[in-house]
Formats: structure tokens, C-alpha cells, sequence
């Protein structure tokens, strides 16, 4: 399939980054931190198949510059929204918004989107919200990953970084399989 439908939004923490791994300075900003494992080879075998990758991560902007540099994923990503810059935290929309707004898509293009994170309360909650597909990675052990309500639950959950490529493989062949190369939207249009 050349033509990649879906749009893949990630978080960072303990779901590119090893959130145990992490060093900081003073004021906060990470400065060195290793990926969890998979998640290189993941995202650039994504990228290299033809799928737009931004980054949806809370935090400090050079956390990420600093960290993603370093593991050789910065250029990866076509965008990257921080809370930061956005002044808000997910779940609130403004992040994902941002996120569609800087990947050129619109509300009529949620099915399209999917959005790959650690954390039930943030990243799934907030693109549920959105009516975007949300991917649970439950590969860290200090997080709960029991819904507490039905906005937590995401559409898929993951073990590690490298399920991911089956599954956007599976959803991308069935975005192809019931719109083909037409334009679309969750209402079919």
C-alpha cells in the first residue's frame, strides 16, 4: 500500500522513553534518558513505510529535543506537540488539536488518527474524547491500567513498541478495504 491513511500520534514517556531511565537538570529539563526496548526500530520502520508520525507528549520542549536526539528519533517525527508550548496537558483537546492542526487534518479526519500511549488518564482518555483510535502500550509496570470509566478504555492495548506495526498494518487495511482511495471520515464521507 503506497498510500498510508493513517496518521500515528505517540506519547514519550514509557512509550518511546524509558521513564526509569531518566536524568534531570535542576530545572527539570530531561537530559539523557534510553528507549524502551523496540521502539527505535519501531517508529523507523513505520516512518520508512510511508506514515505521518507527531509526537503528543506533556512536558518541557527540550526534554524532548535532548532525548529524542540521542536515541536517533527527533527526525522521525513531522511534528511535535508539548505542553509546553500548548499551555495544557492531555486530555485536554488543545493537544490534540494542536497535533491535528500541525499534521494539516481536521475533525473529519479522526479515523484516520491514531493515537499510542502509556497512560489511560491522558493519552486515552483524550483521544477517545476526540473520537480518535487510542493504542494502550502497557509495557511499563508503574502505571494502573484499569479503566475507570468508559473514556478511559482504549480501542487496543500493546504489550510492547513492536506490536504496534502489525496492528497499524491491520488498521491501515481496513481503512483501504472500506474507503479505498476516497476521502473519508468516521461518517463515511
Amino acid at each position: 500500500m503506497k498510500n498510508k491513511k493513517l496518521v500515528i500520534f505517540m506519547d514519550s514517556g514509557d512509550t518511546i522513553i524509558d521513564e526509569s531511565t531518566e536524568t534531570r537538570d535542576h530545572e527539570d529539563v530531561v537530559l539523557s534518558a534510553k528507549v524502551i526496548p523496540g521502539a527505535v526500530e519501531t517508529i523507523k520502520a513505520l516512518y520508512e513505510e510511508g506514515y505521518t508520525l507527531v509526537l503528543v507528549a506533556d512536558g518541557l520542549a527540550q526534554s524532548f529535543k535532548n532525548v529524542l536526539q540521542q536515541n536517533g528519533v527527533y527526525d522521525y517525527f513531522t511534528s511535535m506537540i508539548y505542553s509546553e508550548t500548548i499551555k495544557q496537558k492531555k486530555p485536554h483537546p488543545s493537544m490534540f488539536l494542536a497535533a491535528m492542526g500541525a499534521a494539516g487534518l481536521t475533525h473529519a479526519d479522526t479515523s484516520r488518527i491514531l493515537m499510542v500511549g502509556n497512560n489511560i488518564k491522558r493519552d486515552i482518555k483524550g483521544a477517545n474524547h476526540l473520537g480518535i483510535t487510542s493504542i494502550l502500550l502497557d509495557w511499563s509496570p508503574r502505571y494502573a491500567y484499569a479503566p475507570n470509566c468508559q473514556e478511559e478504555e482504549p480501542d487496543y492495548t500493546i504489550h510492547e513498541p513492536k506490536e504496534l506495526i502489525t496492528l497499524v498494518h491491520e488498521l491501515e487495511r481496513k481503512l483501504h478495504n472500506k474507503y479505498g482511495d476516497y476521502t473519508y471520515n468516521k461518517n463515511g464521507r
